[in-house]
């Protein structure tokens, strides 16, 4: 039986550390918005306590499925204002650390999934 490594037609994460994530080989360094049909940005917002309404509406706009929301280094909820838009336009919203944020988004790319990762990477 031949065996083929996974090859996926989105962007991927490739690896990830304390303040970087890869994508697609490339090291990035700040936060960052990534999508499953290519959208990539960033996330203006350098700590969790910067974070507001704004920077969720923003992802509803991009009209995805289900948003992962990485919140760092450690698991932290955004408030419950933050998601209105969100809620509005009926898109899921997962919280978790950015690694597994990371790991999440690869698996649903993967599947084909409309899904949108919200990775905050803070200075180690």
């Amino acid at each position: 039986m031949k065996l083929q490594p996974d090859k996926f037609d989105v962007q991927t994460i490739s690896g990830y550390g304390p303040g970087w994530i890869g994508l697609d080989g490339e090291k990035i360094t700040t936060s960052l918005v990534v999508g499953s049909r290519g959208q990539r940005f960033d996330w203006e917002c350098a700590r969790f306590s910067e974070l507001s309404a704004a920077h969720f509406a923003r992802l509803a706009e991009l009209g995805p499925e289900l948003v992962l929301f990485g919140s760092g280094d450690r698991l932290r909820f955004p408030q419950p204002a933050w998601l209105q838009a969100l809620a509005e336009r009926r898109i899921g919203i997962e919280t978790m650390d950015t690694a597994a944020a990371c790991r999440t988004y690869n698996i649903l790319a993967g599947e084909g999934r409309h899904v949108v990762a919200a990775l905050l990477l803070e200075s180690p």
